[in-house]
């Protein structure tokens, strides 16, 4: 755990979609219609609640899909949170630097939490599943990038990790930040 200002930042090694928090964060694909990994997993326990409201965002703003680094949040259905704030990681690429675009996730999903009013938010390690990011790397990045841009009304930041490898690269990366 670290606390930076007024924000703490701790980690969890479990399933994000068990976490009691205001919002969560959720690594989604464009369509906003669900998926595998945290996504697939995030609307199967959140119920049909969150895949109606991504079908609503999908028919009004976001007919082409949600952008690559931008957030947006719909209810959090059967979740124990308030919302599910959607963001979609980059793909990893040995060829072309995404890091600003991994960087804006975290930082959008922290501005819509923060317009919305969470006190209490959870990530997960975005785009280092299926994705391919690096974890150490990814890691490196939620870490800087959150113990930067969390503000007021946010008091904590989870990261919520699935299993040992990314609890220890997200503690690391927390202890280099010290």
């Amino acid at each position: 755990m670290r606390t930076s200002s007024a924000v703490t930042v701790t980690l969890v090694r479990g399933d994000i979609t068990r976490q009691s928090v205001d919002a969560v964060v959720n690594a989604a694909n464009s369509s906003l219609l669900g998926g595998g990994g945290v996504d697939g997993a995030i609307h199967r326990r959140g119920g049909p609640e969150i895949l109606a409201a991504c079908r609503e965002l999908r028919a009004s703003k976001y007919g082409k899909g949600l952008r690559t680094g931008q957030a947006v949040a719909t209810t959090a259905g059967k979740l124990d949170a308030r919302w599910v704030v959607h963001t979609v990681g980059p793909v990893w690429s040995s060829a072309e630097d995404r890091s600003a675009l991994l960087e804006s996730c975290y930082r959008e999903a922290l501005r819509v939490a923060v317009e919305l009013g969470a006190r209490t938010i959870a990530f997960p390690a975005i785009s280092t599943g299926i994705y391919g990011w690096p974890m150490d790397d990814g890691a490196r990045i939620a870490v800087r990038t959150v113990l930067a841009e969390a503000a007021a009304p946010v008091e904590e930041v989870r990261f919520v990790l699935f299993d040992a490898h990314a609890y220890v690269e997200f503690e690391e990366a927390l202890a280099a930040q010290a």
